[in-house]
């Protein structure tokens, strides 16, 4: 006579119905059980883990565009954005040219309208923010820009049917709190702590320092842009999760890139920025790391969104602001306050909550017989 178990595995234990099937063990033949647990919690949370790293190498960036700004004579934004996309294109051109991606140009053509709206998303998102930073401080440009992954988790619970839990709206709001604490932005906080000029995550330094005296109408419109960069960098990222892995990673870079060229190259001509040319080996080298690191950090950035649902990526954005603190601390010295520390310590907080409670797929075995 044989016998049947049905296993269902949801939030619940398992429960079977034989009694001979042997009890967990806290090894594995792989070792340990705490080397498996690692593993797992690696495979669970390979996109955010990756997205975490982008945001290592864009603190790296900003750290050294800071000091490119310190080189006389100052570099444009325009220009720095030029030269960073042309080594992101050329990079990834070049890649998919030698390893034989198919379309390297086009991209795959199932996708190609989604390439150009991830394209025109992310110069939207550089172009709000770059011109918001001419009008408004630097700690009220980043709240703003902070506001980005909120909106992308929103966005992609109604335009992907992605899950989005309570707890990950809460932990965006605690996270969005710390980097309030550490921008510390002169409306919220009448300047009582003495916001540095040298505070950290400044994508691109300011064009031209413009006081906080300008006209308000100057300033709402800034206001305005920075929003509309957000729903750039919202659109960017819901984009890449529509793309999924329909497309190569270098391809949904290499429309950023290409769009981004077209469109800054256009504004520097109407506009008649001149482009400067280095004249110094340290100016030069310094210009060509904003490029590499721009581009490692970019690839990373979009490898986490191909692996990771759309809210659960962007909330572990908030991460770049500590490894920013910690750049602007080993290299300009500059210390943290009490409320960057206190700020430093949600933010961390939520994105290790948010990693550690990872909705589980559910699934029901099928019968096991006994012959």
């Amino acid at each position: 006579m044989s016998t049947s178990s049905v296993i269902d595995i949801h939030d619940e234990p398992l429960v079977v119905s034989d009694e001979n099937v042997e009890a967990p063990k806290w090894t594995t033949e792989r070792g340990p059980i705490f080397g498996s647990a690692t593993r797992d919690f690696v495979a669970d949370n390979t996109g955010l883990l990756l997205v975490v790293l982008s945001q290592v190498f864009s603190s790296m960036m900003n750290a050294v565009v800071k000091r490119l700004s310190a080189i006389d004579p100052p570099v444009s934004a325009s220009q720095v954005i030029l030269v960073r996309m042309g080594i992101t294109y050329s990079c990834s051109l070049v890649y998919m040219i030698a390893t034989g991606v198919e379309d390297p140009i086009l991209g795959p053509k199932g996708v190609r309208l989604l390439l150009v709206f991830r394209g025109i998303s992310g110069f939207i998102s550089l172009f709000g923010m770059y011109f918001s930073l001419q009008y408004l401080s630097l700690s009220d440009a980043t709240v703003l820009t902070f506001l980005s992954p909120l909106c992308t988790a929103v966005a992609g619970a109604i335009f992907l049917k992605e899950s989005f839990r309570l707890s990950q709206a809460l932990a965006g709001v605690v996270s969005l709190a710390g980097v309030i604490l550490i921008a510390r932005p002169p409306f919220l906080f009448n300047g009582s702590y003495g916001i540095s000029t040298d505070a950290p995550m400044t994508p691109i330094p300011p064009m031209d320092a413009v006081s906080d005296e300008k006209s308000a109408g100057m300033r709402m419109i800034a206001v305005g842009l920075s929003l509309l960069g957000v729903f750039g960098t919202t659109g960017a990222f819901v984009a890449i999760r529509a793309i999924g892995k329909q497309a190569h990673t270098l391809h949904i870079m290499g429309a950023f890139a290409l769009q981004s060229i077209l469109a800054t190259s256009l504004g520097m001509v109407m506009t008649k920025t001149p482009f400067v040319i280095p004249s110094r080996v340290e100016w030069f080298f310094l210009l060509f790391m904003v490029g590499i690191l721009g581009f490692v950090a970019q690839v990373l950035l979009t490898m986490g969104l191909q692996r990771e649902a759309a809210g659960r990526a962007s909330m572990a954005l908030y991460t770049q602001i500590i490894f920013a603190t910690i750049f602007q601390l080993i290299i300009f010295h500059t210390y943290p306050s009490w409320l960057s520390v206190l700020g430093t310590t949600l933010i961390l907080s939520s994105a290790l909550y948010v990693a550690m409670n990872k909705e589980k797929k559910t699934y029901t075995a099928c019968p096991v017989e006994d012959k």
